[in-house]
């Protein structure tokens, strides 16, 4: 299947408001079908966004990968970033309603990735109290996947909460060697929550991968406040082989039994 690349840019309603760009490859000819937004880390656009969407496009789903950070003029990394994650949620909102009005897009179809910083973002997005109060106007999201969404974080610091879904499905990926959490640090997240949120989320626990590790680049040691289940540190960031084609695979997986399966898509 063909793919267009476009380069778009939308209004927001963040504080103050925005103008947010993105990268969009959507398909050059059949019907409308589904879409997947890909939302960075805190290093900002990256390997990553183009190792999932090259999967997500080869499957049949158009991706719109948006810069949360170029908006905002800020620099990369994670002292640079907003102060917190629900501050870039009326970019995603804002890019979902985008993604609805375009006429390869099939608005009912819609699902968000996210790595990271973005991963937390994919998650909120599926809370009901950031969809009433942020998301209102946003079109339904029938998946959400988180890669390494910092676990330890949830029913811990303010506003980070899974307690109240919105019924979508959710995937969680994460490895047993990230230094922002324990090694079972996701099992510990799922077992903090109460049934129904743990019925909606599927988790997926790498074995020797570290935080990043879908991150085709060479190696790199960040410091972030929030590693180390919050005490902050360095993180080293290394591309895992095994561990990253699996987890393509299984967001593959995800979004087609999420949103159905695209036009062009053989397997």
């Amino acid at each position: 299947m063909d793919f267009r690349t476009s380069y778009a840019a939308f209004a927001t309603e963040a504080d103050p408001p925005l103008t947010v760009a993105g990268k969009l490859m959507t398909p050059v000819e059949g019907p409308p079908g589904p879409a997947v937004l890909i939302c960075h880390g805190s290093d900002g656009v990256d390997a990553r966004g183009a190792f999932h969407a090259e999967a997500l496009n080869a499957a049949g789903f158009a991706t719109f990968e948006i810069d949360m950070w170029a908006a905002r003029g800020t620099e990369r990394g994670a002292l640079a970033r907003p102060r917190s994650v629900p501050e870039t949620l009326p970019d995603a909102f804002a890019a979902l309603a985008f993604m609805a009005r375009q006429p390869e897009i099939d608005a009912g179809r819609l699902g968000i990735l996210g790595f990271s910083w973005g991963g937390v973002v994919a998650l909120l997005t599926a809370t009901r109290r950031w969809r009433e109060t942020l998301g209102a106007h946003a079109p339904p999201v029938h998946g959400h996947a988180a890669m390494y969404p910092v676990c330890w974080a949830y029913e811990t610091v303010p506003g980070l909460s899974l307690a109240e879904l919105t019924g979508a499905p959710v995937l969680i990926q994460a490895g047993d060697a990230d230094a922002y959490d324990d090694p079972d640090g996701l099992d510990q997240l799922l077992a903090r929550l109460p049934p129904a949120s743990r019925a909606m989320i599927r988790g997926i626990t790498h074995k020797g991968a570290g935080h990043g590790f879908d991150r085709d680049a060479p190696a790199r040691t960040i410091v972030d406040p929030f590693a180390h289940k919050g005490r902050g540190g360095p993180v080293l960031m290394a591309f895992h082989p095994e561990a990253a084609a699996a987890a393509r695979e299984a967001n593959v997986a995800f979004f087609r039994a999420a949103l159905g399966r695209a036009s062009g898509d053989q397997v």
